[in-house]
């Protein structure tokens, strides 16, 4: 059966075969970003990257930058081809080559907003969602993946129902809607809400097919982490204050 992310993996190649690139001794690093470097002094203190339990991977390519949030992660020195050719088994692997499909991706001009917003940009963000929700259909909303501002925000004006994985999270009271599990719930909530906004971490830990079977075409992700697979795979991305 062909993967999701073997058809991402073939269109890497094809980009960067098309770019002459693949037998360059060119070098692509990661490095993960304190939450400081990565988010800057957001207004709230409850995003998962300042509890540390993920941090953001960054890899630069010839002078552009693509990120990707993982909860497994480490340094990386190599080649393109060292990425291409890279077994995707973990969270650690896949945030290597999520990171830098979006950093060549950019440098190739065929993406914008592949670095995080920082200071006032999420929370300017939250407003950007309101605007967003008020052209779709529907009331009903699940938001896969706790992002405390887009809680908040979806919160105030719709019906709102959240999946999450962290255990930290999974069954506590977050702006009056109780956290359900994301690893249990997910069918029944997907099936019910009229709109899926999605973490694009889900490409870094594996669960994106999933998810988008269940969601189909209700889904619409969120953030950094899914810029460059949501080009290739024509998937619907929010990140109005991304740079």
């Amino acid at each position: 059966m062909i993967t999701m992310y073997t058809t991402i993996r073939e269109k890497f190649e094809k980009i960067v075969a098309d770019n002459d690139l693949s037998e360059e001794a060119v070098t692509v690093k990661a490095k993960p970003l304190t939450p400081e470097e990565a988010i800057g002094n957001p207004e709230g203190d409850d995003f998962p990257i300042l509890k540390g339990h993920e941090r953001m991977m960054q890899a630069e390519f010839s002078g552009s930058f693509g990120q990707a949030f993982t909860d497994m992660y480490g340094d990386f020195e190599g080649t393109l081809q060292d990425v291409l050719s890279m077994e995707l088994t973990n969270n650690y692997r896949r945030a290597i080559f999520v990171a830098t499909l979006n950093a060549v991706m950019r440098h190739l001009g065929m993406i914008e907003g592949s670095v995080h917003c920082k200071d006032k940009g999420p929370a300017e963000c939250g407003l950007d969602l309101l605007e967003f929700l008020e052209g779709h259909r529907g009331s009903k909303i699940a938001l896969v993946g706790f992002q405390p501002v887009h809680a908040r925000r979806c919160s105030e004006r719709h019906d709102l129902k959240i999946l999450d994985m962290d255990p930290e999270n999974i069954g506590k009271e977050k702006f009056g809607v109780v956290v359900l599990d994301g690893s249990t719930d997910a069918e029944e909530v997907l099936k019910w809400c009229d709109l899926a906004l999605v973490t694009g971490t889900t490409v870094v830990n594996g669960t994106l097919e999933p998810i988008l079977e269940m969601a189909q075409e209700k889904a619409v992700f969120y953030g950094i982490s899914i810029a460059g697979v949501a080009e290739l795979l024509g998937l619907e991305r929010f990140c109005p204050r991304s740079t």
